[in-house]
């Protein structure tokens, strides 16, 4: 599983990018609309200007009381996010989040932005191997007996 490339991880995602001018309101509007934990902040769409995330609703809006009506997402976006490219691999995407303490990365391809990755998007297939390698242990067991 940490050998497969991003673009392999990359599914039918729902990309949204909002200006840096969006209140924070706005921008949760959109996350809860699309059901996404992070958008994309960019003047030019494609463009990585930043990325607003569920955490940077949380540890910059919330808790020190921000009004969302008013701030705007050039004020607490997290500015030149780190990234990664679809080729590169799953493991390599981890250990950048690890190392950084993020749980979101966005995929650029060519200077454009083409995908959100999180924590989330390696869970489902990492589960999976798991199953699979317990099956196999029980299947072994059985034939022991």
């Amino acid at each position: 599983m940490p050998h497969r490339r991003i673009e392999q991880v990359l599914r039918n995602q729902v990309l949204v990018h909002l200006p840096p001018t969006t209140t924070v309101r706005e921008a949760a509007e959109q996350m809860s609309l699309r059901h996404v934990a992070a958008v994309i902040v960019s003047e030019e769409s494609g463009k990585l200007d930043g990325i607003f995330t569920e955490r940077d609703l949380l540890d910059r809006v919330v808790v020190p009381g921000v009004d969302v009506r008013k701030t705007t997402l050039a004020q607490v976006m997290t500015p030149n996010p780190a990234s990664v490219g679809p080729q590169q691999t799953v493991r390599e995407a981890l250990d950048i989040m690890d190392g950084k303490g993020i749980r979101h990365l966005a995929v650029v391809d060519n200077g454009k932005v083409v995908g959100v990755i999180s924590m989330r998007d390696f869970i489902g297939d990492e589960v999976a191997a798991l199953d699979r390698i317990h099956l196999r242990e029980r299947e072994l067991a059985e034939t022991m007996l």
